[in-house]
C-alpha cells in the first residue's frame, strides 16, 4: 500500500512574536497612544480600562479581549478598578485574522489557561521583564526551556483558533466538547474558585473547602495542581495577595485597612504574606508601580 501524506491547513500561522507583556496599573494610569505595523491583542485580567481603537471607544472588563489591528491608533486608561492586562504583540499575515477587527470577544477557561501559558514561558525564555512597556524587542536568556518559544506560539494560534470557532463557526463536535469539560472538571473548579473569592477574609483549610464544595481531598489537590502548579491553599493565599496590590493601586484604603479587610491577623504578618509571594513588601510594590506609571 502505497501512503501518501496531506499538508495540515494552518488559518492562523504566526512566526513572529514582537512583545509580551503582563502589566498591573494604578487606577489612574493612562497611556496616550501609539500605532504599528503589527497586531496587537489586549486582555483585561482583572479590573477594567478605556481603549480608544481608532475613532472608536470601549470600555473592557474582566476577560474581555480587543485586537489593534496593523496601524491602528489606539491607546488605554484605567478604569475605575485598577487594571491586569495580558498585551501580546505578533506578525500574522493570515486572512482570517480580519475576523478580529472591531470586535470585543470575551475568553473562557481554557483560553485563560493557554494566555497563562504564554506568560509562564516568556518568564522563563526572555531576560525582558514583562511590566516593562518601553523594551522594543525580545532577548533570549541564556538557557531556554526546551520547545518554550514553541509553545508560546502555538498556543497563541490555539486562542485565536477557538475563539474564532465559537463566534464564527456553529460546531457540533466543539459544543460538544465544551460543554463535556464544563459537566465535569471545568464546573467543580468554577465552584471551588468562587468559593475562594467569597471567603477572601477567612482563614479556610482543605477540610472546609472540600466540605463546602462536595469534593474529595485528592480529586481539588489534584484539580489545582493540574491548572495552577502549586496547592489550594498555595493558590489562595495568591490570589489574597493578588487583591492586595489591586486594593493598593486603587488607592482607597491604606496597608492596614486592606490587611484588615483580607482577614490578615496584623499589618506585620500581612506585609511578610505579600512579600513571600511577589518578592517585594507592600510599599515597595506600591512604589514600583507608581514609578512606572508616572513613567508611562
Amino acid at each position: 500500500m502505497a501512503y501518501e501524506s496531506i499538508r495540515l491547513e494552518q488559518p492562523f500561522v504566526i512566526n513572529n512574536i514582537v512583545t509580551i507583556h503582563y502589566f498591573e496599573y494604578m487606577s489612574d494610569f493612562y497611556f496616550p497612544g501609539e500605532f504599528h505595523d503589527f497586531w496587537e491583542l489586549l486582555c483585561v485580567d482583572k479590573g477594567e480600562v478605556d481603549v480608544v481603537a481608532d475613532k472608536d471607544r470601549y470600555t473592557l472588563k474582566k476577560d474581555e479581549v480587543i485586537f489593534h489591528k496593523p496601524n491602528e491608533f489606539h491607546n488605554v486608561k484605567a478604569g475605575k478598578n485598577a487594571p491586569n492586562l495580558v498585551v501580546i504583540s505578533f506578525l500574522c499575515d493570515s486572512k482570517s485574522m480580519h475576523f478580529f477587527e472591531n470586535r470585543i470577544l470575551v475568553i473562557n477557561e481554557i483560553e485563560r489557561q493557554l494566555f497563562a501559558q504564554i506568560i509562564n514561558e516568556a518568564k522563563n525564555t526572555y531576560v525582558n521583564r514583562l511590566n516593562d512597556p518601553y523594551y522594543e524587542k525580545l532577548n533570549r536568556a541564556e538557557s531556554v526551556p526546551f520547545g518554550a518559544e514553541q509553545l508560546i506560539k502555538t498556543c497563541l494560534e490555539q486562542v485565536l483558533i477557538l475563539l474564532y470557532r465559537r463566534y464564527h463557526l456553529d460546531n457540533s463536535i466543539n459544543n460538544y466538547f465544551n460543554k463535556t469539560v464544563e459537566k465535569s472538571t471545568e464546573t467543580a473548579l468554577k465552584e471551588v474558585l468562587t468559593y475562594l473569592e467569597n471567603n477572601m477574609p477567612n482563614h479556610i483549610t482543605i477540610q472546609e473547602i472540600c466540605k463546602n464544595n462536595l469534593i474529595s481531598r485528592s480529586q481539588l489537590q489534584k484539580m489545582f495542581h493540574s491548572n495552577f502548579h502549586c496547592g489550594v491553599i498555595d493558590y489562595f493565599n495568591k490570589i489574597k495577595v493578588d487583591e492586595a496590590k489591586q486594593l493598593i493601586r486603587n488607592r482607597n484604603m491604606n496597608f492596614t485597612q486592606i490587611a484588615d479587610y483580607l482577614g490578615y491577623s496584623s499589618i506585620h504578618y500581612f506585609s511578610r504574606q505579600f512579600k513571600n509571594i511577589t518578592g517585594m513588601n507592600p510599599t515597595e510594590y506600591a512604589y514600583s508601580i507608581k514609578v512606572l506609571s508616572e513613567k508611562s
